[in-house]
């Protein structure tokens, strides 16, 4: 079972089947199957920088931030070991829309492309892959 719930207002505009698609890409090639449950919220700047300040100290906004589940993550095996349900509880990316669009026109492509960018990198945070590996 893949369960994958993404929130975002109606004003910022989604390519869900694109985010589901990333997804499923970065869980293969990290050696797991469907049995993953993951939430992405897609947020203003407002909202971001708010989370940025309670969680990181930081001011102002960021483009991504990765709130893990629980560490399923065996260090000696290099594998996940999942609860009882049987399905590995990622966590939560959130994502500034409005951080995302000023990125895409940065790097001269589509909103959709940055999201997807910007999926993959909170993914792999989740996943256990840090910004020093």
């Amino acid at each position: 079972m893949f369960k994958i719930l993404i929130k975002a207002e109606a004003r910022y505009p989604l390519d869900r089947k694109a985010i589901r698609d990333k997804v499923r890409e970065v869980l293969h090639q990290h050696g797991l199957n469907d049995d993953v449950v993951l939430e992405i919220a897609v947020v203003g700047d407002r909202k971001m920088a708010a989370l940025n300040q309670k969680y990181r100290k930081q001011k102002g906004t960021t483009d991504v931030l990765s709130f893990p589940t629980l560490n399923y993550k065996n260090k000696e095996k290099e594998t996940f070991v999942l609860p009882p349900d049987g399905l590995l509880h990622l966590g939560e990316i959130v994502i500034s829309f409005p951080q995302a669009r000023r990125q895409a026109m940065l790097y001269n492509h589509t909103v959709d492309k940055e999201i997807n960018i910007l999926v993959e990198h909170g993914l792999l945070h989740l996943l256990g892959v840090n910004h020093d590996e």
